[in-house]
């Protein structure tokens, strides 16, 4: 059932907001997910801080993980063997306001007037609520929060409390380790969602509090990492704190006063985390909470620093959709999503969920190098560039796991935190070899679009190269003369463990001829050569009767789904053993067409049509990150009404809950998927060729599109209406205004700071594919001789 969409009262559109002004009670676990705050580092779910009025409350910092041994029930050589599980760190979102001895929530209070925003432009959240007390006093409170950007361990809350007439307040200010609390292990009946700890996990280190100020520190009980806090509050009145308690599992700090008509009370808590490794120091909480406690910094400056980013982030990673506010709407939240879970990261990984909840374990995957990589590397090359590094950092690690797979070069892991595989499953994890091409692809797009010249001599070089080494040898050279990729899984996960994925294969080409075309004195002329002819003599499955690309050998021999499944039973992977999805033509993703979009220029419009045609009517949808795929590709095809409809579908996953698992956090790739969606489908860009290149297929119903690239250090603006493309570079301290080259179409265009405007034909919709009928596969009638 939709969510924001369908409730346009409660949820009203506004172009720069997420606003809630009614209060429902049953959907607070997913709005928290909705209504939440990050950087990249840290990220503090959007939960009310009254107790009781939340649904998963919780805050992250990115890459903050405890570790377990996993227990295979059948064990084998090279199964992953140590798990990794984000943690909640100790959350500072905590108040309790009690009002003539009544304590006031959502849940138990009579409430007059509530309304709640997050706003796109600045980065504030803020909730206001207006409650009708037993005692009859009329009371308002408000709560404003913000992380900080450039001090990127900070956290400002501030509440404010105002009554009609003199009342006797009682607040208190917690901190509550939330990691340690009994919550279900939500893992056991869905694997997309986040397990929980059998034992402690948080052992306290520190434990200091007085007048309002706590210094706590914890360290996780496996993986030794370490986290500290510093709390510090200031008050608007002449009054000390009433008590200041401290323990390893609830800190509090309580104000005990009066509240006059026409004076509002207001509490400022500003609190900094600091994370470390492991240490012996005898001391080893108490300065790390003085390293905590040097970075604390004060509310108003906090605010400051999401005004300034905010400010600055718009002015690039804007994208103006004419005439359509409520998709213009969820399109500003995406963004604001992709910036929130990628802004301030540092040399780290995205985790799946962003720093928005612990859904996928805070693990990454290559939904960073597919999904976000293009997103960040045309807005933000500098964090694209970090989390390169990240991976980079993982070599040595990836060098490991390559010798325990018998490859050659570098393995990265399926999904990780700290660089070691943690999927437990194989068959849907460590199978996907195709996590190598990605980020070789990421690389390889990220110098062609940045033109950084440390670059690939410092990192993609050694990714490009490595990953090359692993796919010469994973791959064989069969009696057919052509190069095969046999036991792998390809995106789609409904087919796992199969020989010659065509995304794979298409993948690793690529990812060969790279390598191959790199000036390197670390490749031997011979290992070049065998690059070269694994590439050119690849294995693509093709189906001659049905002329379509096969998604791996065997897959049209495959009996195809029962269609009259009910909806109650998608998704599969919740309602199907793998084995009978396995045995059957069903997909859970884009796969086939997801290597036509990345690898365009390999595959002919033809090619691009049947395919899509063919699989775009068995995919379930049932993975996040294939509507906006396929929408691109549907608009690339000039299947408009189609296009629209899967970029919708992709649009509200989140802000509707159609997957019903948004509570764990947001889906940050689909998030990456829309503003591909945007620029990739309806502006149809194209990179990695000789030039930057556009085919726009603009929906009839916008008025217009528009953004901005950064391209080979110059900054695009880009506005496409029905009829026309408008480019032109916008000047700046950090851009150049060196013409950029491009084509349109078949126009080839020069842009400089003048505004140059290509016209636009309509694309027509060509006719849909007709495909002869399938060959038998199951259910022949046994015949008598």
């Amino acid at each position: 059932m939709a969510l924001i969409s369908s409730d346009r009262l409660r949820f009203p559109c506004e172009p720069w907001k997420l606003v809630e002004n009614i209060h429902v009670p049953g959907d607070e676990g997913t709005l928290e997910t909705l209504f939440a705050l990050g950087n990249g580092h840290l990220g503090i779910r959007g939960a009310h801080s009254t107790r009781g009025d939340g649904g998963l409350p919780g805050t992250f910092i990115n890459g903050f993980h405890e570790i377990w041994d996993i227990k295979h029930a059948e064990n084998a050589y090279g199964f992953a063997r140590t798990g990794q599980r984000i943690v909640y760190v100790p959350d500072a979102n905590n108040f309790t306001v009690s009002i003539d001895g009544e304590a006031l929530s959502l849940a138990e209070s009579t409430v007059l007037d509530y309304n709640r925003s997050i706003d796109f432009a600045t980065g504030i959240y803020e909730e206001s609520t207006t409650w009708a007390c037993r005692s009859g006093a009329t009371v308002t409170t408000v709560e404003r929060r913000a992380v900080g950007f450039d001090s990127r361990g900070c956290l400002g809350l501030e509440l404010s409390v105002s009554a009609d007439r003199d009342v006797s307040a009682d607040i208190t200010s917690g901190v509550v380790n939330r990691q340690d609390q009994p919550v279900e292990d939500h893992s056991v009946h869905d694997p997309r969602r986040s397990g929980r700890h059998a034992g402690r996990v948080l052992l306290p280190l520190h434990t200091q509090g007085n007048d309002g100020s706590l210094r706590l520190a914890w360290e996780t009980a496996e993986s030794r990492q370490r986290v500290a806090m510093a709390v510090d509050h200031a008050i608007s009145a002449e009054w000390q704190p009433f008590e200041t308690l401290v323990a390893e599992d609830e800190s509090t700090v309580r104000y005990v006063l009066a509240i006059h008509e026409g004076e509002p009370f207001t509490l400022q808590k500003t609190v900094s985390y600091v994370v470390a490794g492991a240490s012996t120091d005898e001391d080893r909480g108490e300065s790390l909470a003085a390293d905590a406690e040097a970075n604390l910094i004060t509310f108003d400056e906090i605010l400051g620093q999401s005004l300034a980013h905010y400010n600055q982030y718009w002015t690039t990673a804007d994208i103006a959709i004419g005439g359509q506010p409520e998709l213009q709407q969820g399109v500003r939240w995406a963004l604001f999503q992709l910036a929130q879970a990628t802004a301030r990261a540092g040399v780290a990984g995205i985790p799946a969920k962003g720093v928005s909840g612990s859904g996928y374990e805070g693990h990454y995957f290559w939904d960073q190098e597919v999904y976000l990589l293009p997103y960040l590397t045309y807005t933000n090359p500098d964090g694209a560039r970090k989390v390169l590094e990240s991976r980079h950092a993982m070599l040595p690690d990836a060098r490991v796991r390559a010798k325990e797979l018998s490859v050659d070069g570098a393995l990265f892991p399926w999904r990780t935190i700290n660089g070691l595989e943690a999927s437990a499953y194989y068959a849907a994890g460590t199978a996907q070899f195709h996590i190598a091409a990605a980020i070789a692809f990421a690389a390889n797009r990220y110098q062609w679009a940045s033109g950084d010249p440390g670059f690939q001599p410092e990192i993609g070089a050694d990714l490009l190269i490595e990953t090359a080494r692993m796919w010469a040898s994973l791959g064989f050279f069969g009696k057919d003369g052509m190069f095969h990729i046999h036991g792998v899984t390809g995106p789609d996960e409904y087919t796992a463990v199969v020989n010659d994925n065509l995304y794979t294969n298409v993948m690793a080409r690529f990812n060969l001829r790279a390598a191959a075309a790199l000036e390197h004195e670390g490749i031997p002329e011979t290992e070049r050569m065998v690059w070269r002819q694994a590439a050119e003599r690849m294995s693509l499955p093709y189906d001659p009767h049905l002329q379509v690309y096969s998604q791996d050998n065997d897959f049209m021999t495959l009996e195809p789904w029962d269609w009259n499944t009910p909806r109650s039973k998608y998704p599969l992977l919740l309602n199907f053993h793998p084995l009978v999805i396995y045995r059957h033509q069903v997909l859970k993703q884009a796969d086939t067409v997801l290597a036509m979009f990345l690898q365009w220029q390999d595959f002919s419009a033809e090619e691009k049509q049947r395919a899509f045609d063919f699989y775009d009517p068995i995919t379930t949808g049932d993975s996040t990150l294939s509507a906006c795929v396929q929408g691109i590709m549907a608009a690339e095809i000039g299947y408009g009404d189609l296009a629209l409809k899967h970029f919708t579908d992709a649009l509200f996953i989140d802000l509707d809950n159609s997957h019903g698992n948004t509570i764990d956090g947001v889906h940050i790739a689909s998030t990456g998927g829309i503003w591909s969606s945007l620029v990739c489908g309806f502006a149809g860009m194209r990179d990695q060729g000789e030039v930057l290149r556009f085919d726009p297929r603009l929906p009839a119903e916008w008025d217009s599109l528009s953004f901005r690239l950064r391209v080979q250090g110059r900054l695009l603006s880009v506005e496409l209406s029905q009829g026309s493309m408008a480019l032109a570079l916008v000047p700046g301290p950090d851009s150049s205004d060196e013409p950029l080259r491009l084509k349109v179409r078949d126009h080839d265009v020069t842009v400089g700071a003048a505004t140059v405007t290509v016209p636009l034909e309509a694309v027509p919709v060509p006719p849909a594919s007709v495909f002869p009928s399938s060959f038998p596969t199951a259910g022949l009638p046994i015949v008598g001789l």
